[in-house]
Parts: C-alpha cells; sequence; structure tokens
C-alpha cells in the first residue's frame, strides 16, 4: 500500500470530503509533486491497475480542458504525460494526496464537437517500452551487470528514468549468458526480471521499481469490513478451475556441453484446495528463459509465478469507500456478514489482484481479490 498518513485511513471511515488533481506534464519528471498545467476531472474517471497486466496501470478521464487543436497543445498525443491524484481535504485547509501515477496521453476523444468534455485514455510508461521495439536484433553480453541490462533497455527510452532495485547483490551480479534478443525490448525486459524471482513495473511516482513480490501470507495492509465504520459497500465470488495452475516448472538453455537447470515449485499448503497431490490433479505451467543460469534462479522464477495463481479458485469482486493508497498485491483482511441472519462476521485474508480508484465522490473503489489459504511453496520431482 501506497505510504498514506494514520489520519489518512482514520478519516476514510468517517465523513469526509475527498479531493482530485491532474496535472499535465510537457517534460519528463519522478516524483509526487510535478510541474504540470492542472485541468479539471469530470466525473466517470478512474484509474485501474492489475498485478498481472504488461501495463499495470491505465487512466481513463473526462475533462472539459480545450480539444487539441495542434500538436503542441496540452492533450495531443504526442508524448505528454497527465499527473493524477486523489486525497482528502481535512476541513481546516490541510489536504492529502496520493499519487496514482504518471499516465501517457494514447487518445483523447469529444463525442460532442465542438465544446464538449474530451475524453483521455492515459497508460503507465511501460507503454514506451512495449512500442520501443528494437529496430535489429541485439545481442547483450554476459558480462553486463543485470542492473545496467536493465538500465540499457529502459533509459534507450527514457534517458532521464529513476530505477529502483531492493536487492544491490542482485542487481550488480552478471548476467551470466550471452542473450539475443529478436525484436521486443519488453519482454526481454520482463524475461529478465521473471528470471531473478521478481517483478518489475513503474510505480506511482514514475519510477522503474525492480522488487520480490510481498508475502502473500502477509499482515494486512488495509481491513474492508461490513457494519458500525465500515468501508464495505458490496461484495460477489465465484470458484472456477480455469486458467489454475499448481506448480511451475522453470528452466533455463542448454549449450553445447551441459543439460539446463531447472526447478519445480508446487503449492503443498494442507489448507489449499489447489494442493499439489491432492484431488484438484497436477496442473504444471511451464517456463523457460536464458536468463536462468542457476538452479536456485529456475526455483525462484517458478515461485514468482507460483504466487500470481495461489488462492485464485475463489475470486472476490469487492466495492468499499474509495481508500486510494491499496495497490495490487496488497494484502486485505475482509469482514463481512457470515448469513443473511447473522450479526456475526466472517473473516478472510485476500490478495489484491486488480483495484480501481474512482476519480469522483460518488463512485466506491473496486478491487478483484483472491482469498489466501496460507502459502506453502516447495520443490517436487516426478
Amino acid at each position: 500500500m501506497r505510504g498514506v498518513s494514520d489520519r489518512f485511513l482514520k478519516t476514510l471511515r468517517g465523513s469526509h470530503s475527498a479531493v482530485f488533481r491532474a496535472r499535465v506534464c510537457t517534460s519528463f519528471q519522478t516524483g509526487t509533486n510535478p510541474t504540470g498545467t492542472e485541468i479539471p476531472i469530470l466525473p466517470g474517471s478512474d484509474v485501474q491497475c492489475a498485478s498481472t497486466a504488461d501495463i499495470r496501470a491505465t487512466l481513463n478521464l473526462t475533462t472539459s480542458a480545450s480539444w487539441p487543436r495542434r500538436a503542441g497543445d496540452l492533450l495531443a498525443p504526442y508524448g505528454n504525460e497527465i499527473y493524477v491524484e486523489r486525497g482528502l481535504s481535512y476541513g481546516n485547509g490541510q489536504t492529502e494526496f496520493v499519487g496514482l501515477g504518471y499516465f501517457r496521453i494514447n487518445a483523447p476523444e469529444q463525442e460532442e464537437t465542438p465544446n464538449g468534455p474530451v475524453e483521455i485514455s492515459g497508460a503507465d510508461r511501460m507503454a514506451g517500452i512495449k512500442d520501443a521495439r528494437f529496430l535489429t536484433p541485439r545481442q547483450f553480453a554476459s558480462s553486463l551487470t543485470r542492473g545496467q541490462l536493465v538500465s540499457t533497455l529502459i533509459t534507450e527510452v527514457y534517458p532521464s528514468a529513476v530505477i529502483e532495485w531492493d536487492d544491490t547483490g542482485v542487481r550488480d551480479a552478471a548476467v551470466g549468458r550471452t542473450v539475443l534478443a529478436d525484436r521486443e525490448r519488453f519482454d526481454t525486459l520482463r524475461d529478465l526480471v521473471t528470471s531473478l524471482g521478481k517483478v518489475g513495473y513503474f510505480d506511482h511516482r514514475g519510477v522503474f521499481v525492480v522488487r520480490t513480490p510481498p508475502d502473500v501470507s502477509g499482515a494486512p495492509a488495509w481491513t474492508i469490513d461490513a457494519g458500525a465504520n465500515g468501508v464495505l459497500v458490496k461484495m460477489s465470488r465465484a470458484i472456477t478451475r480455469e486458467g489454475i495452475y499448481n506448480v511451475v516448472v522453470a528452466s533455463g538453455e542448454a549449450t553445447d556441453t551441459t543439460p539446463p537447470v531447472w526447478a519445480a515449485v508446487a503449492d503443498l499448503s494442507p489448507s489449499s484446495p489447489t494442493r499439489y497431490g491432492g484431488r484438484f490433479g497436477p496442473v504444471p505451467r511451464f517456463y523457460s528463459s536464458p536468463f536462468i543460469t542457476t538452479t536456485d534462479q529456475a526455483r525462484s522464477a517458478a515461485s514468482v509465478l507460483l504466487r500470481k495463481s495461489l488462492g485464485l479458485p475463489y475470486q472476490v469482486a469487492l466495492q468499499s469507500i474509495a481508500n486510494p493508497a491499496l495497490e495490487p498485491d496488497d494484502v486485505l483482511k475482509v469482514r463481512y456478514p457470515s448469513g443473511t441472519r447473522s450479526l456475526s462476521l466472517k473473516t478472510e485474508a485476500h490478495i489484491i489482484d486488480t483495484v480501481t480508484i474512482p476519480l469522483d465522490e460518488e463512485t466506491p473503489v473496486s478491487l478483484r481479490t483472491r482469498k489466501q489459504y496460507g502459502e506453502q511453496i516447495g520443490d517436487v520431482t516426478e
């Protein structure tokens, strides 16, 4: 969860006044207070973030700002970004904003010409990485450090980009083998990060972050509850086995003299309905990367991919009073009535897969989560 004050979280549970801000930035900036031109935000706007999407965050914004008639106008889709925030006004002149990210303007539309509202779709900075395919196949030397390779892939597109790693030892180790990349810059970046057991994305500050995903059995970041002082508005749920796997096999590539390294990691939690070896049955997923050069790397990559599936059969859609600090992969405590006539509340732990933050006061935040059964994963063989 993004950093906010205790006062912010406490205020969300009572009567409060939400505030919103969108600034168009005409130069590349990083941080939570960029220089830009503020534009109005009309109801129906939102920011959606998804943990499994290639582009983690997208923007749908409706504004009364002027239609872009020239290439240099603010809302023209030629490189300008919109920095978006949602926050609270405390009634004493103080406000606390939560940054939601930088979004490249992709497509302004106007249904009612010439003076109607302008609808803008935007995407975070990963969209630029996906667009910037290599002009010719690229070869990267084995002596490059992982940090140098990530920096090359990012800064060729965004020369002023800031990159943060949660582990400098992983960052400063050599790639270990020569890698040939065909056309896709984004695929090369994602492949490298995944092979390290990490995730990589542009966060709300515009920083490219490389980190280990949060432990799904960690402490809850926020409680969504029914009843007095609760924030739960609506809840629906579904159970499915479509697209679920309970064991991941990750491998490297063979050389002329050695077979590929590999590791298989499975869901072994006794409380998990998709437990490997249980009645759910074995459902493997396979992943291969030239960046995987050791068994430990293969195990880390397999663990990251498996964590994205833990708990998936039980999916919940939630609507609650908007907390703009929530992010994908946050752990939630969800408390809801255990029965139609019951006053008692059932408590479950959930992991956020997607979160939609509205940019108006009337719309609740929408979340898609999966129930947490407790993590216990480990190596398996045939």
